[in-house]
């Protein structure tokens, strides 16, 4: 696929695009904003002139470097022609938290070849945090700020923590068993979205339970968890 030293510049400039969504996004946040919805889904479906602005940079830096590259975004839908490689992209994970002002989104860039997760990037502005995660059969491992992290080994499921994003997000039979999970864990936590994960990632979280995420909500997150040493499906 790539040498080592390819996929860790791979890795440096994957954070480098979403660190440009970030500080793209982020000129907005707490900010007076336009917000839309999408209509896609049930319920209120968010989009803000920042998911735009910040996905829209991101293309841009993606394409100037890879043109031949395949690009799948949020809210952009997909670019690009049939090469094997292709970049998942989601501006804004966590578009409600943004538009409430709570510091928990994330910007998401995910490389994928041959269908395959293998480079993943996660940034946290606000906290000024760039996860970075390589899942390849020639390297594999998880950053934070360029310091190695690993999931941690809780022995047992009583005392661990579970997370996941909200309840909405659940059918009825996904909501009950996510209720078993969670009596059967020492702490249940809501909310964080995208960040849930890195969390796990850094050994902080034990668990993330979610249902129906779409392939720029998960593509960037499988190389980091997996890097970690975590098991993502």
């Amino acid at each position: 696929m790539s040498s080592i030293d390819d996929l860790d510049a791979l890795r440096a400039f994957a954070a480098e695009v979403a660190l440009k969504g970030a500080h793209t996004a982020a000129r907005w946040f707490r900010r007076p904003l336009k917000v839309e919805c999408k209509g896609r889904r049930a319920g209120f479906d968010p989009v803000t002139e920042a998911d735009r602005a910040a996905e829209a940079a991101m293309r841009a830096a993606i394409t100037a470097h890879f043109p031949d590259h395949r690009i799948i975004g949020e809210e952009e839908g997909a670019t690009g022609g049939d090469s094997p490689w292709c970049w998942h992209i989601d501006p804004i994970d966590g578009t409600r938290a943004f538009i409430a002002g709570l510091p928990s989104w994330t910007t998401l860039v995910g490389l994928t070849f041959r269908g395959r997760p293998v480079i993943g990037a996660i940034v946290q502005p606000v906290l000024k945090e760039v996860f970075t995660g390589i899942h390849a059969d020639e390297r594999c491992g998880a950053w934070l700020n360029g310091r190695p992290i690993a999931v941690c080994p809780r022995p047992a499921l009583a005392e661990a923590v579970v997370m996941t994003t909200g309840p909405e997000y659940f059918s009825p039979p996904e909501w009950a068993a996510f209720r078993w999970l969670s009596e059967h864990c020492r702490i249940t936590r809501y909310g964080f979205d995208a960040y849930a994960y890195a969390m796990l990632a850094a050994g902080h979280v034990d668990l993330v339970a979610e249902a129906g995420l779409a392939p720029h909500d998960i593509m960037a997150l499988v190389p980091v968890v997996r890097g970690a040493g975590g098991v993502i499906s």
